[in-house]
């Protein structure tokens, strides 16, 4: 791909951010209107869990699918297609007529969106060649995934007081046909010099593995262990499967040589931690504020600005940070905020008052404002160009997995605490648990970040890279011999 004018590239960011914004939006806003399409939809909460986790769990399932079919066809025609899916899958949501309509429309709109992030991702590293410069487009990338976390509540809380729960999807109308249109003629096509081949062998095992694992967990309370008992088993053969398999392909889905770099290990965990922490949070707290406190949508998108507020503006200082100083300190700071915020909630009950519930929130934002960027940059840093799109569509598969994971997990155990009796009487005490497991995922972020970002985690980041390209250079000599 020929280098670009500045503003070309500028131009470039700016449109994959558009379509990391309204992924990103669109699942955060939706948490607000959980309330509004359980009662319109009679849904119960394992119904809820599904409206959010059968989005996350094929967009999880399907991202390095994604990544290297752009690398293959053409990231600039894989990323319109995505747009058009999308898009088209948005609006099928708005018109749902049942929940199992809208959970049907929901994967529509996650295969789509599959096809986004990792796919722009990979447009941004090979559109910023020099790597400050790469560093600083990562942490605007970074600071938007912040910025619509942190808006997705209050916009959610408008949009289902002024117009109804449908008016979130109408929002992605817009904006994805304006994204199409600029990319259609803006962003030039790309393609890897080498593309990987299809694994559709690992395809199935990651399908298996997350659909199942995440069955399991949301139905079991309303099941029973033993009924999900042989999906547990599943989930478990087909992780052994990948395992053993990816090995021993000479281009698998999932390149298990990535993991000896430390800082791409610590940034997988960091973001399924981050991300689990961030969908039970959300999870929980719109669940209180509507079912137990009686706030409308809107009132209770109001009382997330505390959270939403320092997202905003720990997101850009984050970025920022990642391209000057590197990614430890915003890693340590995410992970001693997020820990502090559901220990609060865990230990005092914090949602019980307002001043700590607004102190929670606050530095929970806090927290989840900082983590986003270094977890892009520390996933592609040292990658060769051709391997970075792989190593993004990984990061992003973390992020969907913990979001995925943190609102099955916490779902199911306020489920099982809260029982046949009412939100308002149990929900505190059931929610306890929820906030512990919160806690822990907190303690991942703040002891992952801190073992892998220093002076040991570079130099293994710095073998793997060489070990890489010099496997990527014999590889090419032999299909040019």
């Amino acid at each position: 791909m020929p280098e670009l004018s500045p503003r070309r590239r500028v131009l470039v960011l700016a449109i994959c951010c558009m379509s990391l914004l309204i992924v990103s939006l669109d699942t955060t806003a939706l948490n607000v209107a959980l309330p509004a399409m359980q009662r319109d939809l009679d849904a119960s909460t394992s119904g809820l869990q599904w409206t959010i986790d059968a989005y996350t769990l094929v967009l999880a399932s399907l991202l390095m699918l994604a990544g290297s079919t752009a690398d293959r066809v053409g990231r600039k025609r894989v990323f319109m297609a995505g747009l058009v899916l999308f898009t088209i899958g948005s609006a099928l949501c708005s018109l749902a007529p049942n929940l199992d309509s809208l959970i049907a429309f929901r994967m529509v709109q996650a295969v789509g969106g599959s096809m986004l992030n990792p796919v722009a991702m990979s447009i941004i590293t090979n559109t910023f060649v020099d790597p400050r410069e790469r560093a600083r487009a990562i942490g605007v990338w970074g600071a938007v995934v912040g910025i619509s976390m942190g808006a997705g509540p209050l916009v959610g809380g408008l949009l289902v007081d002024s117009v109804g729960w449908r008016a979130i999807f109408w929002v992605n109308l817009p904006v994805g046909l304006a994204a199409l249109l600029l990319t259609f003629l803006h962003v030039p096509e790309s393609r890897a010099p080498r593309p990987r081949r299809l694994d559709p062998v690992g395809q199935l095992l990651v399908i298996a593995l997350f659909g199942s694992l995440t069955y399991a967990i949301i139905e079991a309370p309303n099941a029973g262990f033993t009924a999900v008992l042989p999906l547990a088993i599943i989930a478990l053969t087909a992780l052994l499967g990948l395992l053993w398999y990816e090995p021993r392909r000479a281009e698998p889905l999932i390149d298990l040589r990535f993991f000896r770099s430390a800082p791409f290990s610590g940034a997988t965990v960091i973001a399924i931690g981050a991300f689990a922490a961030l969908g039970g949070f959300l999870f929980l707290s719109t669940l209180y504020l509507q079912n137990v406190r009686g706030l409308d949508a809107l009132h209770a998108g109001l009382w997330m600005l505390p959270m939403a507020t320092p997202m905003f503006v720990c997101a850009p200082l984050a970025g920022r940070l990642v391209g000057t100083r590197g990614p430890r300190l915003p890693l340590l700071i995410a992970g001693t905020a997020m820990t502090l915020s559901a220990a609060l909630f865990a230990l005092f009950e914090a949602e019980t008052s307002n001043v700590t519930l607004v102190l929670g929130y606050a530095v929970f934002g806090i927290g989840f404002g900082f983590v986003n960027a270094p977890i892009t940059n520390t996933a592609v840093s040292g990658m060769p160009r051709a391997q970075a799109g792989v190593a993004a569509a990984v990061a992003s598969t973390s992020r969907q997995l913990g979001q995925t994971l943190g609102v099955a997990v916490v779902g199911a155990v306020l489920a099982a605490g809260v029982g046949a009796s009412s939100y308002k009487e149990t929900f505190v005490s059931a929610a306890g648990p929820g906030w512990w497991i919160l806690t822990g995922c907190g303690l991942v972020v703040l002891v992952a970040g801190m073992v892998t970002s220093g002076r040991w985690a570079r130099r293994t980041a710095e073998r793997t890279a060489e070990r890489l390209e010099s496997a990527e250079i014999r590889d090419a000599s032999r299909v040019r011999a």
